[in-house]
């Protein structure tokens, strides 16, 4: 009898679970977790994967990139640094309307020949995202760099 009550209680406890697992995520857990891809296949050197998130209209830096000229950008910074990382910091996402969001966030971003990065800067993003055939992509986004005073804050 004891080792039925303990059995019944573990189904029950391993139901809710996968009923909160099946919940749908929201517009802040799918931005947030489409910027987490995009980061792991920039760090992976993987330029195109990271391209298939920005959108064909791409708008960077106050309109001074468009996607092939971030494409360019992002080839140069591969080939310049055998290894980017990033390290980011909290990001903040807002639904802005049905199908846009805005997160902002800043990133400690270095490269390297080696394991050991030999330059980094923090730059404070504000990106632009819509949401196409069911995922989010990069629609607008401005970074600048940051002093480390002020990413503190």
């Amino acid at each position: 009898m004891k080792y039925r009550s303990a059995g019944l209680l573990l189904v029950a406890l391993l139901s809710a679970g996968l009923l909160n697992c099946s919940k749908p995520l929201t517009v802040e857990q799918q931005v947030i977790a489409m910027i987490r891809e995009m980061e792991t296949r920039i760090e992976a050197g993987e330029r195109r994967p990271f391209m298939s998130h920005i959108t064909e209209d791409f708008n960077g830096q106050n309109g001074l990139l468009n996607r092939d000229e971030l494409q360019r950008f992002v080839l140069l910074q591969l080939n310049r640094h055998q290894r980017l990382h990033a390290q980011l910091m909290p990001i903040h996402v807002s639904e802005t309307g049905e199908g846009t969001a805005a997160a902002n966030f800043k990133a400690l971003i270095t490269g390297g020949p080696n394991w050991i990065p030999d330059s980094g800067q923090i730059y404070e993003f504000e990106t632009h995202w819509i949401k196409q055939d069911d995922e989010w992509m990069l629609q607008r986004a401005n970074w600048t760099p940051t002093a480390l005073e002020k990413a503190l804050y």
